[in-house]
């Protein structure tokens, strides 16, 4: 069970935490059912010792220590001052607080040798209980093969061998399936092939489709820790926290909401992205197509302030097949991402998305690329179309329209920009030859960052502002997010008005 130390040395950089807060903390916790304990002096060797035995002794909830102490203790000018905190304390504090101490106030980076004796036991008990671990761990592996197999492969980072067997692919179909659709159904695939996928949703499951629904699933619940469904609640920011601590177990964890919550979810997605955890958030209704929800519920600059976070790769896939390749990425990231272990970002539709003729068009397996051909010409084209997710199925429609005229097109699908970074230049410059400069980008988000790709000569048909409360169809074509718009920038570009 977990135990948590709060220190509660009252100073903050401003001053004393009267100034801003006032809350009970003790009542606070206990309000939330946790084991609180509290110690007056942070000096008390004994008392310490007392409750961190009764904290490992509770099995049933979780421990707050509330441990008073004093900030700079010893520091005969600075002790329990914000000084102390946001500053050095300086060379003529430091040797009075060595005095105190009772230290020659002129050795510096001195170690006591009680110091040294007390770390060298410590050493030898951690050595001892290292090796205690190892035994009994042997003794189990012997006992259960399989399962030790399972829980090496964990800490490892591996997957079982077959892992991604039973993941499905999808025809050639105008109609299509929903992103979240489909990820649901290569989600719930590959769990059953690997027991330590777990995770869930910040209340919205049904909606962003994550539930395992197999009959083993089950919910992770006080009584019931062997399922694996966990409802994390309206709390982004703690399904974030709680994905982290699994991961650095071993766990592959996930969670879910809508994109625009992604917002909520920052701290702790940008905590996985420092320690490169491969935790996978799922985010869904990814675009203005939510429609009559509005802007407070459209998400606009999301995708390009998720794509700024550094190791974490951010996948928008434009049909079903493409969500299969997205999600044999998130599970084998260190891959496609030159050994980074980092988190990874599903950005899917909610509405249904149009599953590209494979047959015809580039395969689905150039996701693990981060971007390449999916629709080509003859020769060098006269114009590139590039696009993420749904606005894909725009672009290849301008395309077909643009071929017929004679302009040699090609479409670009780029659902991931950290992937393709990765890739060797010489790939870059064969998926946008530097010799073509006319291109355009088109996603229904933000324009930022688009510049990159399609030069000064480019056009992005983006959004430099928030949505609106509508019908799709009504916000698609009073924001030029139509084949026609499309087809009207190419032949700009390409001098064919």
């Amino acid at each position: 069970m977990i135990s948590t130390v709060y220190d509660n040395n009252r100073i903050t950089i401003e001053g004393n935490t009267a100034l801003a807060f006032t809350d009970d903390v003790a009542t606070r916790f206990m309000g939330y059912h946790w084991n609180v304990q509290r110690v007056g002096d942070a000096n008390d060797l004994e008392q310490l010792e007392q409750a961190f035995a009764t904290a490992l002794k509770e099995d049933e909830r979780p421990s707050l220590i509330i441990v008073d102490s004093h900030i700079a203790y010893g520091a005969p000018h600075k002790q329990d001052t914000s000084a102390a905190h946001g500053e050095p304390l300086g060379e003529e504090e430091i040797r009075a607080t060595k005095a105190r101490y009772g230290c020659d106030p002129d050795k510096h980076f001195y170690v006591p040798d009680a110091v040294k004796a007390r770390m060298a036991a410590l050493r030898e008990r951690g050595a001892q209980q290292e090796a205690a671990w190892n035994t009994r761990f042997a003794a189990y592996k012997r006992a259960y093969p399989e399962l030790a197999e399972e829980l090496e492969l964990m800490q490892e980072g591996g997957l079982p061998e077959g892992w991604d067997q039973d993941i499905p692919t999808y025809p050639a179909d105008p109609r299509g399936v929903a992103g979240r659709d489909s990820s649901g159904q290569v989600q719930n695939a590959i769990a059953q092939r690997v027991p330590w996928l777990i995770g869930g949703a910040a209340d919205l499951a049904p909606s962003t489709k994550t539930r395992l629904t197999f009959k083993e699933a089950g919910d992770f619940q006080k009584d019931s820790y062997g399922g694996r469904n966990l409802h994390f609640g309206i709390r982004e920011h703690a399904m974030g926290a709680a994905m982290n601590g699994m991961a650095l177990m071993g766990l592959r964890s996930y969670g879910s909401g809508f994109l625009i919550f992604s917002d909520y979810s920052r701290p702790t997605l940008r905590l996985a992205s420092l320690m490169e955890l491969p935790v996978v958030y799922i985010f869904t209704h990814d675009s203005i197509g939510v429609g009559e929800d509005g802007p407070t519920h459209q998400p606009i600059e999301h995708l390009a302030s998720l794509r700024a976070i550094p190791h974490l790769t951010v996948l928008r896939p434009a049909d079903s097949n493409e969500v299969v390749e997205a999600w044999k990425v998130a599970m084998e990231i260190h891959k496609y991402t030159r050994g980074e272990r980092g988190p990874v970002a599903l950005i899917l539709s909610r509405q249904a998305l149009p599953t590209v003729d494979r047959s015809k068009y580039g395969p689905a397996a150039g996701v693990k690329q981060g971007a390449y051909v999916l629709a080509d010409t003859m020769g060098t084209p006269d114009v590139i179309l590039m696009a993420t997710g749904s606005e894909v199925q725009w672009c290849m429609a301008a395309y077909e329209q643009l071929q017929a005229a004679g302009i040699k097109t090609r479409v670009v699908s780029m659902p991931s920009w950290e992937i393709f970074e990765h890739q060797p230049k010489a790939y870059r410059d064969t998926v946008l030859p530097p010799a073509c400069r006319a291109r355009i980008a088109v996603e229904m988000a933000s324009t930022f960052g688009w510049d990159r790709y399609v030069g000064l000569d480019g056009r992005i048909i983006a959004r430099a502002d928030f949505g609106a409360s509508a019908p799709l169809k009504d916000l698609l074509k009073e924001f030029g997010f139509t084949v026609e718009h499309i087809v009207a920038e190419a032949k700009a570009l390409v001098g064919r008005n």
